[in-house]
């Protein structure tokens, strides 16, 4: 039978009895060598840029390599990381830091991150979007008592904020829904009625549709429709006994002589268009009366 250890194979006859690294004298991942290296699995930590291929290619974020591990340097007392790891798709090298200053990725050697939009001394963490201090804020606060009681202020006052809000959400969810049954009950009802109401508007619109004689669309009504029907209204009476023919009526007869024609004739033309006048008077009842000279002084 067939053995395997540590991901190498390992005979038959000498397994239990040796591993696969020291069989195939290879140093185990993540072994510790003498020159302070060691390999490691490294996970892409933002979308990087290969220099190396041609033309430049994406390397996604995510995406991991056995990469090389050495310590660099120190930023005070926090050691500086390098990670040299090969892109498959073209045999080049990528190198990455560690950048504790602003705790960040930095690509120094292959290829570059990609540009967001968004610079990159924004560097944001924790919740609320709470920003990493520069170094000059960091020692006006080391300095400045009071900055460094008003910054704790302002987050207690954020915290406080916050909970009294999750604690406002939590009461209503319990006031609505305390009783499932209830509260799905008033929804459906509320929803039947509106329900009646455009069904309601519907026939209404469809029966004066007809009425019309038309297939045109015909648009919901206004307040401000209503207010300006309120304002006038029509009536079939007669105004001061004169009938809906009147300005219909002769007013020359044929014996007429032709001395008198031509003042006949203007007076007719008077009396019809006061007659006419008359009529839209007394059958329309507006706010404003258009035949008013005072209105037009």
């Amino acid at each position: 039978m067939q053995g395997f250890g540590n991901g190498r194979y390992v005979p038959p006859e000498l397994e239990g009895t040796i591993s696969g690294n020291k069989l195939h004298q290879r140093r185990a991942p993540g072994t510790l060598r003498k020159d302070g290296t060691q390999t490691v699995r490294f996970e892409m930590p933002y979308a990087v840029w290969c220099h190396r291929c041609k033309p430049h290619a994406i390397i996604g974020q995510g995406v991991r390599f056995n990469a090389e591990k050495k310590k660099v340097g120190y930023y005070y007392s926090t050691p500086i990381w390098n990670f040299r790891m090969k892109h498959v798709a073209c045999g080049g090298v990528l190198e990455i830091r560690t950048d504790p200053k602003n705790t960040a990725y930095v690509v120094t050697e292959g290829g570059k991150a990609r540009d967001y939009g968004e610079p990159l001394d924004k560097v944001r963490e924790g919740e609320n979007g709470v920003p990493i201090l520069t170094a000059e804020e960091r020692e006006r606060r080391r300095e400045d008592a009071f900055a460094q009681l008003e910054g704790k202020a302002d987050e207690k006052a954020l915290v406080r904020n916050n909970t009294k809000r999750i604690e406002e959400l939590y009461r209503a969810r319990e006031r609505d829904w305390d009783d499932p049954w209830t509260a799905n009950r008033r929804m459906r009802t509320g929803f039947r009625h509106e329900r009646k109401l455009r069904r309601r508007d519907e026939e209404a619109t469809e029966a004066l549709k007809e009425r019309l004689g038309t297939d045109i669309a015909m648009m919901p009504e206004t307040e401000e429709d209503v207010r300006r029907a309120k304002l006038i209204s029509f009536g079939n009476a007669d105004v001061e006994g004169l009938s809906d023919h009147a300005s219909y009526k002769p007013f020359l007869r044929a014996s007429a002589s032709s001395s008198t024609r031509p003042r006949k004739v203007a007076s007719a033309k008077e009396s019809k268009a006061e007659v006419l006048r008359r009529q839209l008077v007394g059958s329309t009842r507006a706010a404003l009366n258009p035949f008013d000279d005072s209105l037009h002084a």
